[in-house]
């Protein structure tokens, strides 16, 4: 597998170049190539690859804004009948030219969004112009909200997501985001799980900062549907991990009579590159069925000594009356990207239905 930064080749300048020309006769696709490769393309990562390009772009395009934006909407027409790599990720210069060329045209960008995002993604392009024209954009996300395209009500969601992951937050949505409340309900019943995924999502967001806000939404929905109801529940997942108590009794989830038992770490030393292997015995001691969720923390030891607890879901079903279960499980301490891990005392504990049990300890060395 290549890196993401080489999806920006040679090959796929040529084609888009040609593309390009297909419809825009006067587009010199020699000095396009050659305005791409000037300088350090090479030594460029993904994102500035992707902006480089933006750049080149509007130097090849028309001064006049709104007459760029026709054109981008022919070339993505041609890309499409010549079945060229719909939906790739090396074509979210589409957006980001919106984002920075667009801005001061509200309109016409807001209308560019619906064409573009049905073929690429435009969920960060539009954060500025949430940013800039508040109410007004939220108006127009409302809109596509009730789209017949679900690309366009999905950008509705995530595009208006409080604190969408790898873009610029949305301050005044996670201090109150009661102005995109509307689009979710609106889409709460989505045909689309691709749609409906970003619902939960948005959730999750808002429950970050405004946990009651989701819990008002999960009683205001509950029991609407199978589909609204998955909806609830990928969006409470921070609260669920969290242990709020509301949302612990909103699904049923209590600890009363069941037992944790012969809870032991079987590695008590762990190396960086191996596994924490650990197991425990769980029983249902109640008369009837219980829907048990359950998960462990690991209490990681950060750089300044402080410990900083993550939690791990393990599973969520029904036990029987006095259903005594064994559970192994192993952790990976496998050296990755997202985290940075310390040697030292860490520690771990069992979490059911949101108790956290005693925690045990267990050292990482190198």
């Amino acid at each position: 597998m290549g890196l993401i930064k080489d999806i920006y080749s040679v090959s796929f300048y040529e084609k888009f170049s040609q593309a390009v020309a297909e419809v825009h006769p006067s587009f010199n696709k020699q000095k396009f190539i050659e305005a791409i490769y000037e300088g350090d393309f090479a030594q460029k990562e993904w994102k500035e690859r992707m902006k480089h390009t933006t750049i080149v772009f509007h130097q090849f395009m028309p001064e006049n804004f709104s007459e760029t934006v026709v054109l981008i909407d022919k070339i993505i027409k041609n890309l499409k009948k010549n079945k060229f790599t719909e939906g790739n990720l090396a074509f979210i210069f589409f957006a980001d030219y919106i984002e920075v060329y667009g801005l001061d045209d509200f309109k016409t960008s807001a209308k560019s969004f619906v064409s573009i995002t049905q073929f690429i993604s435009c969920e960060f392009a539009v954060r500025p112009f949430i940013l800039k024209y508040k109410e007004q954009m939220i108006s127009e996300m409302t809109k596509w909200s009730l789209h017949e395209n679900h690309h366009v009500r999905r950008l509705a969601s995530e595009g208006s997501r409080p604190r969408l992951p790898w873009a610029m937050a949305i301050p005044f949505l996670k201090k109150d985001p009661a102005s995109i409340l509307p689009i979710l309900e609106n889409l709460k019943n989505d045909p689309s799980e691709y749609v409906r995924r970003s619902v939960a999502n948005n959730l999750n967001d808002i429950a970050k900062d405004n946990p009651q806000i989701v819990l008002d939404i999960a009683n205001k929905w509950k029991g609407h549907s199978k589909e609204t109801g998955a909806i609830i529940k990928h969006g409470c997942r921070t609260l669920l991990k969290q242990g709020h108590p509301e949302i612990l009794s909103h699904y049923g989830l209590e600890s009363t009579n069941i037992e944790l038992s012969s809870f032991e770490i079987k590695t008590p030393i762990v190396k960086i590159g191996d596994y924490l292997k650990f197991q425990f015995h769980l029983n249902n001691k109640n008369e009837e069925p219980k829907t048990i969720r359950l998960e462990y923390a690991v209490h990681y030891k950060k750089a300044k000594g402080h410990l900083a607890k993550k939690v791990f879901k393990i599973s969520e079903k029904n036990y029987l009356p006095n259903q005594l279960i064994k559970v192994d499980r192993n952790q990976s301490f496998k050296i990755i990207t997202t985290r940075v891990f310390h040697t030292g005392i860490h520690q771990l504990s069992i979490i059911i239905n949101g108790t956290e049990s005693e925690t045990l300890e267990f050292e990482l060395i190198n």
